[in-house]
């Protein structure tokens, strides 16, 4: 808490046996300022611990420093420690430390800090926090959070220096208009001691099992230790008098026996029998870690200690795939542990849902780790870490968060620490990569779609089956394509199917293949997008293999010349094909792509390609008229060197009439083999059985003038 000149509104003195009482008057606009407080600075009332154990900590906090100076500060007294217990009874909680204490003028200055700064003035800050604007260090608000669950506060404090020897006595309550001060009856040794009188339905703040719990989720790496009046479960051992009675009377038997017979009997007598008994008994036990990994050096943190701390912190299984330590020091101060994790959660599967990988810190307090995309985006939602900030408020909020350019620092540094990790990983020898990509790669592929700033990097992260993966999966990355890419390829070819067999099978790819250039297979629904959006890789194209006009690297004249040549003895062919297909085609032409299959059916450079049509027909919210848009024009490419073709010209050209039909069957043919649907399936049986019927037809006639044979 800090101190502020007070401005004494109205004081009343009246003269008690023990000690004289001091009334201070709040302001007039108290009762809307407390519902301020209570209802909008905090939304959940186990925070008001967290905010009374740091004011405490800072407390120890100064009497440390005031150590260094001033020897004498102490008092004798090294021990710099703080207590929580909670008395059901009397439906109390008690926080006290040993810190640096106040004076009367402290309370009234401190606690008063709100009264005094003026009411109306810290409504408008209330209301308009600006960039990282600390409430709580200005105002003392977080004392005032107490009143979240207590009706009433007392305040018992005594200076650990200073000419004032006596031990202090603030009180208020929640609805009250103003608050006293006095001289206590009760002394305390040093520091400053909380009483909460809790509301009615918030007695389940005074049991030990909730306090250790709210310590252990918001103060655990606070640095002094915070002691807990609670229940915790002893072993002891006692006499098993069942199994003791049972061994003497055996024994017993056996040395009458013995007697009988005359027998000398030289057995011990056997001893009590030990079990083990638990049960539960109240003490001071303490709830914190004061030694948070992150706060020592890299070089003193062992590995196992990290994979220990991570699987611990984040529930997880496997040891990670990598972590990076650091601190960030200068104009903002944090430090940090980030983790790549060994394996996907179940939950993964959600990208859309808040992400609880981040756990926030301030000052080793927690603060939270429920963001939407302030400290990470949500491609990177599967890093794990913690982040502790010196220069956050206690009450940071997630509007802070969003405007915070502290924030905007931390979300920068955590991104590029992340991306290091990852080349790390990329570059060692084995499978850790492989095993990354294999739980995470899709998360990739959604920041190269969504995160246009960070494009480069997660491009070179990216990995692919392709056509030189063979029959073992090898991954290959973009920077392995460029690497190995023949004189005179331009461009990055890829091509998006179902899986690998129809990828290869793919009739785009004849062409490439025979120039030996390789090609990207996207085989996740994803790919195809993220591959848009990249659109370049190193100044080199990324171009879809089932586009129209396919760059096929460098040509020279005399290639030139000859496909223009066929293309020029073919466009009677082509012309006619365009004028009975109709609108299902935007044109037909000569194809540069083709070595075996007759024809495909390729879309123009901004619509979407076979595979992504299908992808969106099957999308159950799917926009008609966007599909509609987004479909493209398809353009019909023929190969002058496929039989098929010949003969189709050869029948054109003859004026045979069933010329159309198989131009038409040439067509469905080509949607199948290209990756579209046929929408009227029926049809295209019908011109198949009709193709079948001719060459029976034929076939039984043994006229060898008909050929309908076109498949």
């Amino acid at each position: 808490m800090r101190t502020a000149t007070p401005r004494r509104a109205r004081a009343l003195t009246t003269t008690r046996a023990a000690a004289t009482e001091e009334t201070f008057e709040y302001q007039a606009e108290v009762h809307r300022l407390m519902d301020l407080i209570v209802n909008s600075l905090y939304s959940n009332k186990d925070v008001f611990l967290r905010e009374l154990v740091s004011n405490a900590s800072d407390a120890c906090d100064k009497l440390r420093f005031s150590a260094l100076s001033d020897p004498n500060a102490m008092g004798g007294n090294e021990e710099l420690r703080i207590k929580i217990k909670g008395d059901p009874e009397a439906k109390t909680l008690t926080i006290e430390d040993t810190g640096i204490g106040m004076n009367k003028e402290d309370l009234v200055s401190s606690l008063g800090t709100i009264a005094r700064s003026g009411t109306a003035k810290f409504m408008e800050m209330l209301q308009s926090r600006s960039d990282g604007e600390n409430l709580i260090g200005k105002f003392g608000v977080g004392f005032y959070s107490a009143f979240l669950v207590a009706d009433k506060i007392t305040v018992y404090s005594k200076a650990a220096s200073g000419d004032d020897d006596k031990t202090w006595v603030w009180e208020s309550e929640i609805n009250a208009s103003s608050y006293t001060v006095k001289e206590s009856e009760e002394a305390i040794a040093r520091g400053t001691k909380i009483v909460l009188h809790l509301k009615e339905g918030c007695e389940e703040f005074s049991t030990g099992e909730k306090l250790s719990s709210l310590v252990k989720t918001y103060s655990e790496f606070i640095s002094f230790p915070i002691d807990v009046w609670a229940k915790t479960t002893k072993e002891k051992e006692v006499e098993d008098k069942a199994s003791t009675d049972a061994l003497k009377e055996a024994w017993e038997k056996k040395k009458i026996e013995a007697e009988a017979k005359g027998e000398e009997f030289t057995e011990p007598e056997p001893k009590p029998v030990k079990k083990k008994e638990f049960e539960q008994v109240e003490e001071w036990t303490t709830a914190n870690n004061d030694k948070p990994i992150w706060v020592r050096s890299p070089k003193d943190v062992e590995q196992e200690s990290y994979n220990e701390f991570f699987k611990s912190t984040f529930k997880e299984f496997l040891d990670p795939l990598a972590h990076s330590h650091f601190a960030v020091e200068g104009d903002i101060e944090f430090r940090s542990i980030l983790f790549i994790p060994g394996m996907a959660p179940f939950e993964q599967q959600d990208m859309m849902s808040k992400s609880k990988a981040i756990k926030l810190f301030v000052r080793r307090v927690f603060i939270s780790d429920e963001f939407d995309e302030s400290l990470l985006p949500r491609y990177l939602t599967f890093v794990r870490g913690v982040v502790d900030s010196s220069d956050l408020p206690l009450n940071v909020s997630r509007e802070i968060l969003q405007e915070s350019r502290i924030v905007r620092v931390i979300r920068k540094r955590l991104i590029r620490k992340t991306f290091d990790m990852l080349r790390d990983i990329a570059a060692r020898e084995g499978d850790d990569y492989d095993t990354f990509w294999e739980n995470f790669g899709r998360n990739l592929k959604l920041g190269v779609i969504e995160d246009t700033d960070n494009r480069k990097d997660l491009a070179e992260l990216l990995r692919f089956t392709t056509s030189k993966s063979g029959d073992d999966g090898e991954l290959r990355g973009l920077d392995d394509y460029l690497n190995d890419m023949p004189e005179g390829q331009n461009s990055i070819y890829f091509v998006a199917a179902d899986n690998k067999d129809a990828a290869e099978a793919s009739p785009f790819l004849e062409k490439l293949k025979q120039k030996g250039f390789e090609v990207l297979y996207l085989l996740d629904p994803i790919d195809e997008v993220a591959m848009a959006n990249l659109a370049t890789f190193k100044e080199k194209p990324i171009v879809d293999a089932s586009k129209e006009a396919l760059d096929l690297g460098d040509e020279d004249d005399a290639d030139k010349a000859a496909r223009e040549a066929l293309a020029e003895e073919y466009k009677d062919l082509t012309d006619w094909m365009k004028a009975t297909l109709g609108e299902q085609v935007e044109k037909v032409e000569v194809s540069n792509r083709l070595t075996d299959t007759p024809c495909v059916l390729v879309t123009s450079k901004f619509g979407w390609s076979a595979n992504m049509e299908r992808i969106m027909k099957a999308q159950a919210m799917g926009d008609n008229r966007a599909q509609d848009y987004m479909k493209g024009k398809k353009t019909m490419e023929i190969n002058p060197a496929s039989p098929v073709i010949a003969q189709l010209k050869k029948m054109k050209e003859s004026g045979v009439a069933e010329a159309a039909d198989n131009c038409q069957l040439l067509f469905d043919t080509a949607l199948l083999t290209s990756g579209f649907s046929i929408e009227k399936p029926s049809v295209f049986a019908s011109r198949v059985f009709k193709l079948m019927t001719a060459q029976a037809a034929a076939a039984a006639s043994g006229d060898d003038t008909v050929t309908p044979e076109i498949v």
